[in-house]
């Protein structure tokens, strides 16, 4: 479990942001605690009203709003009770045990998730102290939990993967209201957390949710009015179901909206160039002699997944990395000419060849490779004939690990301009 904990002078804010997200059928407030009037949770007024009248009890704070999300790992998907009892719990431990708090469960992202609203206002007028409560009281009462109640840590959390979950198929019998919810709590996270810069490079991470952005064919209605569908894929990859209209949905889906976003994907993608390219660096250098496949699933391990874009019939002539862990979505030739899906593939070959394994054969298994014999005479001279090329063949990879990449700079231009000293004034 994830705890973040945010501090504001508004309570209005993160109240009107949950509220709004009931209302819109992608939340629902599951526990309304510590107020002093039964019908709480139905009298939506009255649940922010009695928040406002605590935090006024105390003129001199500003800070009076606490908003704290808990985030589940995937799958984690309690019933109501269980979650009520976890943020109680949780409250308790952070000294939040006698403030009134509304609950609310979020099922408009990839993960389960709760919010919760309140604040540190006391009835006595008293305020909870709020320095440090994320170190001192959120982390230990938070490791406790996860003990108690069998909760993925957060530590696994953080270095694993949130695992594309892909739409149901069997929920297109429930109609299309159902689809369009399902499709709309991926496609928000999608939009929200992935930097993508185009549409081809969305889809690489909706694919995996068996979701596609379709436009169309260039001579149809939707396509020539830039228009845009969402659909959901079966097995196959193959369009089922009713399309979504993007325009349908209540935040923004549309073609356009999503183009506005490519320019500022892109300069927040470059921070993370050097990770990836570092991390396929890696890989190749520890699998020397191994396929294409097999690098692929090494990749996948470390939370890159690799779309191979191939023709009719089966030629490799793109690819396309989806880096989950920093959320970048990169076409090869975007990291450079090396990480193309012919660079890759030249790069391969070349260490298959260092290795006594011709390019042809890297579809050889390993046994097939370990059976075939070679003399020992042969492989002596291939090793003396390929010792300089193998040593400037790694001198040349190790290069492109270590080397530094171009930075970017996002600090303004006025900023960096140097103040001119004042000159002082000579008195008379």
């Amino acid at each position: 479990m994830v705890a973040i904990i945010k501090t504001s002078t508004s309570l209005r804010r993160p109240f009107h942001y949950n509220e709004n997200k009931v209302n819109e059928s992608v939340a629902e407030l599951i526990l309304a605690q510590n107020y002093p009037m039964k019908n709480a949770e139905q009298a939506t007024d009255l649940r922010l009203k009695y928040l406002l009248k605590l935090a006024s009890l105390n003129s001199r704070t500003s800070v009076n709003a606490v908003h704290i999300s808990l985030n589940f790992a995937p799958g984690e998907d309690f019933e109501k009770e269980k979650l009520q009892k976890i943020v109680n719990e949780y409250m308790r431990g952070i000294g939040f045990e006698n403030q009134p708090y509304l609950v609310y469960k979020h099922t408009d992202a990839g993960h389960p998730h709760l919010h919760i609203v309140t604040t540190n206002i006391e009835l006595d007028g008293r305020r909870i102290p709020l320095h440090n409560i994320g170190k001192l009281r959120s982390e230990p009462t938070r490791k406790a939990i996860e003990k108690q109640f069998g909760l993925v840590p957060a530590e696994s959390q953080k270095q694993g993967l949130f695992i594309a979950k892909p739409v149901a198929i069997s929920r297109l019998d429930y109609g299309k209201s159902e689809t369009k919810r399902a499709i709309g709590n991926v496609l928000q996270h999608v939009l929200k957390n992935y930097k993508f810069t185009s549409l081809p490079e969305l889809n690489a991470v909706l694919n995996q949710y068996r979701i596609v952005a379709d436009r169309g064919r260039e001579e149809s209605r939707v396509f020539k009015n830039r228009g845009l569908v969402y659909r959901v894929l079966d097995d196959q990859g193959n369009k089922v179901g009713v399309p979504i209209k993007a325009s349908s949905f209540y935040f923004k889906a549309t073609l356009n909206s999503i183009e506005s976003r490519f320019q500022t994907n892109e300069l927040e993608r470059k921070k993370q160039l050097k990770t990836i390219r570092s991390a396929i660096d890696l890989t190749l250098m520890k699998m020397p002699g191994r396929s294409l496949d097999e690098v692929i699933k090494s990749l996948e391990k470390q939370g890159i997944v690799t779309i191979k874009r191939e023709n009719q019939e089966g030629r490799l002539y793109g690819i396309t990395f989806v880096d989950h862990r920093t959320k970048c979505v990169f076409n090869g030739s975007a990291l450079g000419k090396n990480y193309s899906a012919k660079g890759l593939m030249d790069r391969i070959g070349t260490q298959s060849e260092k290795c006594g394994v011709r390019p042809g054969s890297l579809t050889m298994t390993r046994s097939q490779l370990e059976d075939k014999q070679v003399s020992q005479t042969s492989i002596i001279m291939k090793e003396i004939g390929q010792t300089k090329q193998a040593l400037n063949a790694s001198r040349g990879l190790l290069e492109t690990v270590v080397s530094p990449d171009e930075t970017y700079s996002y600090l303004p231009f006025e900023w960096r301009k140097k103040r001119r000293k004042k000159k002082k004034k000579v008195t008379k």
